[in-house]
């Protein structure tokens, strides 16, 4: 947590670079091939050149997709959208829900999770299954709300319950 206070009156990269709030992670899920079911887990282990353990993106050209993260306030949304009571987080095939944070206010920057760093790379857009998964309007729904992208900098576990902060640049004297 930043202890220092900001002005209102603050250049607009100050305020880009103030995140103070910090996330928690609330579900993890890995992709092991296309169309396959998404496995949910407790915990999954991280790596530079692999991305998440399991997971069908590994890394190679598309190092950048290693990863992928939703808000978890978004789901809510995107089941209002629809008008269902709930949308599952596998349902999206994204590998982490985080709630508490912008996850976009990330935007390329690297973020914290407990000790495995991410730099955020993109946005991550819906595709063509989200009809198939959410029914009709389902992409539609997705957009503006499917999350973000991410390449692993920093390998190690990443845990439900974890925190979710932006990295900080400061050196610890």
């Amino acid at each position: 947590m930043n202890d220092q206070k900001i002005s209102p009156k603050a250049d607009f990269k100050t305020l880009q670079n103030s995140i103070p709030q910090v996330g928690e992670v609330t579900w993890i899920g890995v992709r092991p091939g296309s169309r396959q079911p998404v496995k949910e887990l407790e915990k999954v282990m991280v790596s530079e050149e692999s991305g998440l353990d399991g997971d069908r993106f590994k890394g190679g050209k598309r190092k950048n997709r290693q990863v992928t993260l939703i808000q978890e306030e978004h789901l809510e949304v995107v089941a209002k959208i629809l008008n269902i009571d709930q949308v599952h987080p596998a349902l999206l095939r994204r590998n982490i829900v985080v709630k508490g944070i912008n996850l976009l206010s990330l935007m390329h920057k690297n973020v914290q999770i407990g000790n495995v760093i991410l730099k955020v790379t993109g946005n991550c857009h819906p595709c063509s299954r989200m009809e198939e998964n959410l029914g009709e309007g389902g992409y539609n729904a997705m957009r503006g709300h499917g999350g973000i992208t991410a390449e692993v900098i920093q390998g190690g576990e990443i845990l439900v319950g974890e925190k979710v902060s932006l990295k900080s640049t400061k050196k610890i004297e």
